[in-house]
């Protein structure tokens, strides 16, 4: 199996590396004009060849896991709709623009792009700034969400293969409240007006 990880951002990277270190075969995705100086980019281009435009990594994975910034988003969009995703599966990983609606625009883009993928939400409370929001690794959870009750189990491993405690969240219809729980703690992040990140941590009573 092999996973395609898109953007250029902390979270693909982070990902992409604990896949790498469980075993598993990753290519990432990356915009044209994407700079690939930072040491360890230059490390998984140079010694992996691992680099390569967002549709090539599309074709090449069975499962895709979209983690780019909002602001690419559209053209991942339109590299989706251009490649034939039958079969495939695809992991929105992004959090939307924060509205009072908590309207999943993001996911609901991706979803337009892509109707015959089987579609998955998930890792998207860690943040694109992953692992820098969570310097001392506390967070060791992630929920998901999809309609495909057969993937789900595959789904399940492959986040626990990295070590996250999979929780799974429901049907897709519940997208919207995941990124509302990225966005309730970015909040307190912000009012806090301290070093630290806050994030949830769910516990059964």
């Amino acid at each position: 199996m092999k996973l395609g990880i898109l953007g250029g951002t902390s979270l693909a990277k982070s990902l992409g590396k604990k896949y790498i270190d469980a075993g598993l075969s990753v290519v990432f995705g990356v915009r044209t004009d994407f700079n690939i100086d930072e040491a360890e980019w230059k490390v998984l281009n140079r010694f992996y060849d691992r680099l390569c435009p967002f549709q090539s990594a599309i074709i090449q994975s069975e499962i895709v896991l979209i983690c780019c910034e909002n602001e690419h988003l559209a053209q991942v969009c339109q590299e989706l709709k251009e490649v034939d995703l039958e079969d495939k599966i695809i992991i929105d990983c992004t959090n939307g623009d924060y509205d009072k609606k908590l309207s999943t625009g993001n996911t609901q883009l991706i979803r337009r792009s892509a109707p015959k993928a089987i579609i998955f939400k998930a890792f998207n409370n860690l943040g694109l700034d992953y692992p820098n929001s969570d310097v001392l690794g506390i967070v060791k959870e992630t929920y998901f969400c999809g309609d495909s009750n057969l993937e789900k189990i595959r789904i399940k491993r492959l986040i626990e293969l990295i070590g996250f405690k999979a929780i799974d969240a429901g049907k897709m219809k519940n997208a919207t409240l995941l990124e509302a729980f990225y966005h309730l703690s970015r909040e307190i992040t912000w009012n806090k007006k301290e070093e630290s990140n806050y994030h949830f941590k769910l516990i059964s009573v």
